[in-house]
């Protein structure tokens, strides 16, 4: 009986000494400012994604979904994929203010149209991919993939969702080849039509009608999932190494906590999450206004990791350079350099409480454009896609449109 009490007392011993050493570490990589609300604090992103319940990723799905990314077919024309407005080499987005579609060649700044007035403009900027498995986390490390908000107006939930819209949406890759509602049906008939493709979704997800639209959003969402770049200088930082960042990051760092950037840009994404009125202008190359969410010209908080590769900034990709949006905040009183649809009243209280000043300019611009950035993301491209068609759509100079007859082998 001695015995076992002296045993039940070290037990408790030594788990006391654990729970304590890892408060205490906790407590010293803690590098959130002092006195801050727990929203207002950033942090390093997970090492590793969670996927919903109903759509596990596996190395075979994840593969499935790549081929569907840059597989045209998935376009009405048969002339662009998911790729051409997100490409790794533009850390999956594209460098351009707003997509061009359908009837798009060329990859990236050097893409425009192949003729003149085939489609509109997409009406936003094209945000990156990259770590969209963590949207929604918030600043405690907590997320619901199934939940997760997408698209700058939080228009739907999940990336299983997000993958299907832009099948269905004119301007970016339903063209007029037929209506939004006969999408995904259509879509869905051209991949069952390809043997590989009946072999390859029926190896993943079983059976032999395993081609529908369901598992084609699942496996689109598995392969965006995937796409992780998490051990950026500031995740270092924030896992405990104090020689990760230079003196100049450091002094953005805190000067991003000061001005008030971080009320909006927090959590390990370095976005709320939440959408937002700040009177951004509208691209002149849209035919209407861009009212934004509930036509209120609210839009989503963009993340902040990776943006030296995903220039240009804001829903309108008016904001070329970071240092651009930094002077727009510091202007933000100057009621003309507002969009005309925002009067000053209706501006955010958050953004209208920031005090971004010239000198916090420079530090800040420093730590968002390379403290924040991993470059070791997956970059892989598929040589060739199951249809036939040209790999990420029409993206070099010079290919041809392969507007009409059936899906090529």
């Amino acid at each position: 009986m001695h015995r076992s009490k002296s045993v039940l007392l070290s037990l408790l011993c030594f788990l006391f000494s654990v729970v304590w050493a890892c408060r205490q570490g906790k407590e010293e990589n803690d590098h959130s400012p002092a006195g801050s609300a727990p929203e207002e604090r950033v942090d390093a992103l997970p090492v590793v994604f969670t996927s919903p319940a109903d759509n596990p990723a596996t190395p075979e799905k994840i593969e499935l979904g790549r081929a569907l990314f840059y597989d045209p077919i998935l376009s009405g024309p048969r002339d662009v994929a998911c790729a051409s407005c997100h490409h790794p080499e533009y850390g999956y987005a594209e460098g351009l203010d707003v997509s061009v579609g359908v009837g798009g060649q060329g990859l990236g700044e050097s893409r425009t149209f192949g003729s003149a007035g085939h489609v509109p403009f997409v009406r936003r900027n094209a945000h990156t991919i990259l770590n969209t498995a963590f949207n929604g986390i918030d600043a405690q490390g907590k997320y619901d993939p199934a939940r997760a908000p997408m698209f700058w107006d939080l228009r739907v939930e999940s990336l299983e969702r997000q993958a299907l819209e832009p099948i269905k949406t004119l301007e970016e890759m339903r063209g007029h080849a037929y209506p939004a509602h006969l999408a995904l049906d259509s879509v869905v008939n051209r991949l069952r039509a390809i043997p590989e493709y009946r072999q390859w979704f029926g190896d993943v997800f079983g059976g032999p009608q395993a081609i529908d639209s369901i598992n084609l959003g699942k496996a689109l969402a598995a392969f965006e999932r995937s796409l992780v770049a998490s051990n950026s200088r500031f995740d270092q930082y924030m896992r405990g190494d104090q020689t990760a960042l230079s003196a100049t990051e450091l002094e953005g760092y805190q000067a991003f906590i000061k001005t008030g950037c971080i009320k909006c840009h927090n959590g390990p994404m370095f976005s709320d999450f939440k959408v937002h009125v700040l009177g951004v202008t509208d691209n002149e190359k849209l035919d209407r206004p861009d009212a934004g969410t509930d036509r209120t010209y609210a839009f989503r908080t963009p993340s902040l990791r990776n943006l030296r590769y995903t220039d240009p900034y804001m829903h309108s990709g008016n904001l070329r350079t970071v240092e651009q949006v930094l002077e727009f905040y510091e202007d933000l009183s100057i009621a003309d350099r507002l969009n005309p649809h925002v009067k000053p009243e209706q501006l955010d209280p958050l953004a209208r409480e920031m005090n971004v000043n010239f000198k916090d300019i420079r530090p800040i611009a420093e730590f968002l454009n390379y403290a924040l950035n991993d470059d070791q993301f997956d970059r892989k491209i598929p040589p060739r896609v199951p249809s036939g068609l040209p790999v990420g759509g029409n993206i070099q100079r010079g290919q041809s449109l392969a507007m009409d007859g059936p899906p090529g082998r």
